[in-house]
């Protein structure tokens, strides 16, 4: 587009061009204004919302090329060596021929001077079994063979020691396929494909679908619940990745969808006493009374007191901070003094709510308290009940990393087996097995005797 020569404009047109030039300013001006409000706010991270550690960056953050790290000075402690091994395996005693000055000293009375443990671990290697199963032809006329050693059935060469070793190699430890493969030949000898991997993680599939729906069962008769979601993906399409955690199970569920349905279906229309959660819609009215996890909480108050609320935010960070180190104490103080704490607390609150605020940030947060009003201080009661989600939090983490170490599923089976493998490995935990032991009792369902064949 040509410009018009100035020369050539009528005073009309002039002004008229004056006046689209001073609107165009204004509203640079008027954009510029609101970068800069923009800028002048604090940044978000994991100290302030709910922005995940890995995303920090900056000054002070987890991440970012900025990054200052302190040293924190730690105390000396005192060296310590290995406890022995109640039961070795071996002992060698070792008696002395000569002294340092060559003198003949096998002959006088030693006592032990010095004892200490050698760990190693003998080489690995598989235990190949060959299975001849002879028969021949009956008088009948009928053919008949011999029925297969009981736990070797025939089928996958493999036994549930295996199955059970990549199935807890691969969930627990976010080992993938390729190097499965590896790890099998280099450190056992195995040769194993990644092809033979996959079919012998979804051969786990059918019980461990089993030992989850049980799990559901004793979900579906807690009386407290925690719960927490964190995306996955499967085939590169989102899905949401729900746990349920009470004092007894852990109920592992991956759904596409991140409703409130989903939560609803694996309860089954069971109602428990309490619900512990975040704040997020899809996890209230689950329950007959609602615990909000104080720590997101807390993060949302730091983040009001950084854009400068200095008249609600901080007063509801020392409320909020006194109510949680009560709860950390209540082992040592009767029901009374709780429901005394409770009243406290109460009080404090309401007062805080009534109090004018006069910082945008802290009208923002004294709403958002105001419409989770009732849900703050169960806590103080119900001694069942924690002050935080860090149950659940922390029992879906291995499964965040599972996601960001191995980039999701590739099959329509694999959320399936990382569901039922989390959730059996976790409720073993909580009866104190590993998930070792735990997988391998699954596994070993896999080679039930066949009946004999005719």
């Amino acid at each position: 587009m040509t410009r018009p020569r100035r020369c050539t404009l009528t005073d009309a047109e002039k002004d008229a061009l004056l006046d689209r030039q001073a609107a165009l300013i204004d509203a640079l001006m008027a954009r510029i204004t609101a970068l800069e409000a923009a800028l002048a706010k604090p940044r978000k991270t994991s100290r302030n919302s709910h922005t995940p550690p890995s995303q920090n960056s900056g000054v002070g953050g987890s991440g970012g090329k900025d990054k200052v790290k302190l040293k924190k000075s730690r105390p000396s402690r005192p060296g310590v060596s290995r406890r022995l091994a109640a039961e070795p395996n071996e002992t060698i005693v070792r008696r002395a021929d000569r002294c340092s000055c060559g003198a003949d000293v096998s002959g006088l009375k030693q006592t032990c001077r010095q004892r200490y443990d050698h760990v190693d671990i003998p080489p690995v290697l598989p235990n190949v079994t060959r299975i001849e199963l002879h028969g021949g032809r009956c008088a009948c006329g009928k053919r008949f063979r011999a029925a297969p050693q009981e736990g070797m059935p025939p089928g996958t060469p493999f036994g549930p020691n295996i199955h059970a070793l990549l199935a807890y190699l691969h969930h627990s430890h976010h080992v993938g396929f390729e190097r499965l493969a590896r790890l099998a030949r280099e450190l056992f000898g195995l040769t194993i494909s990644e092809g033979a991997v996959a079919n012998a993680l979804r051969r786990l599939e059918t019980p461990l679908e089993a030992e989850r729906a049980a799990i559901r069962e004793t979900l579906r008769a807690a009386e407290v619940v925690w719960s927490d979601e964190t995306t996955t993906r499967i085939n590169g399409r989102l899905h949401w990745h729900w746990v349920f955690v009470t004092p007894d199970a852990v109920l592992h569920e991956i759904a596409p969808r991140r409703a409130k349905a989903v939560a609803e279906a694996v309860m089954g229309g069971h109602k428990p006493d309490v619900w512990i959660s975040d704040r997020y819609a899809g996890q209230q009215e689950m329950a007959a009374a609602h615990q909000v996890c104080l720590a997101h909480v807390l993060r949302d108050v730091q983040y009001a007191i950084d854009c400068g609320d200095v008249v609600f935010a901080p007063e509801l960070a020392k409320l909020l901070a006194w109510t949680i180190a009560i709860g950390r104490r209540r082992a040592e103080l009767k029901d009374s003094t709780l429901r005394q704490y409770r009243i406290k607390a109460d009080c404090r609150l309401d007062r805080l709510l009534a109090t004018p605020v006069p910082h945008p940030a802290g009208r923002t947060l004294q709403a958002q308290v105001k419409a989770w009003r009732t849900k703050f201080f169960v806590f103080l009661e119900d001694r069942r009940v924690s002050a935080t989600n860090n149950v659940a939090e922390r029992e879906i983490r291995p499964s965040v990393v599972f996601r960001k170490v191995t980039g999701g599923f590739r099959s329509e089976w694999g959320p399936s087996v990382h569901a039922g493998y989390r959730s059996v490995t976790s409720t073993a935990r909580i009866a104190g097995q590993t998930a070792f032991g735990a997988i391998r009792n699954i596994a070993a369902t896999l080679f039930v005797p066949a009946a004999q064949t005719i």
